[in-house]
């Protein structure tokens, strides 16, 4: 027997809870596998969006800026991440994803096996309705 809809506010609240922990214990144990921390992961997959000033990715992740420096640090030592100074000005540094990094972040992706099998148990149409609420939920 299914559970029923959920449609109060305070439910959906919970079981939003309990997705995001199942996705971010997936996606924490894939980060491992590849030697990183979650944050570390998280870095990439914001990365992955193209190039971004380190204040910026500090904003994005609700992360001090000092925090920020330490990552990127690990990232680059590794040849995932580089820094490149802005064209636009000198004084910025931005922050790129580097083709290594990007496989990186492809084989996190890949072993989030729990996340993966849970939307795959969708049809396509569901997964569309999916992303289209999950996009009016968090749009700004």
């Amino acid at each position: 027997m299914s559970e029923p809809l959920r449609d109060d506010p305070d439910q959906l609240l919970e079981l939003l809870a309990v997705s995001l922990g199942v996705y971010y214990g997936d996606f924490t144990a894939a980060a491992a596998g590849e030697q990183l921390t979650a944050i570390q992961a998280k870095t990439l997959t914001v990365l992955r969006h193209g190039p971004i000033a380190m204040r910026r990715l500090a904003e994005t992740m609700y992360c001090d800026a000092s925090n920020i420096t330490g990552i990127i640090n690990r990232l680059e030592k590794r040849g995932l991440v580089r820094r490149e100074t802005s064209a636009a000005d000198r004084r910025v540094t931005n922050l790129v994803i580097t083709p290594e990094g990007e496989q990186v972040a492809d084989a996190i992706r890949a072993n989030m096996h729990r996340t993966r099998t849970g939307l795959e148990r969708l049809d396509a149409e569901q997964r569309r309705t999916l992303s289209a609420l999950l996009s009016e939920v968090f749009r700004k």
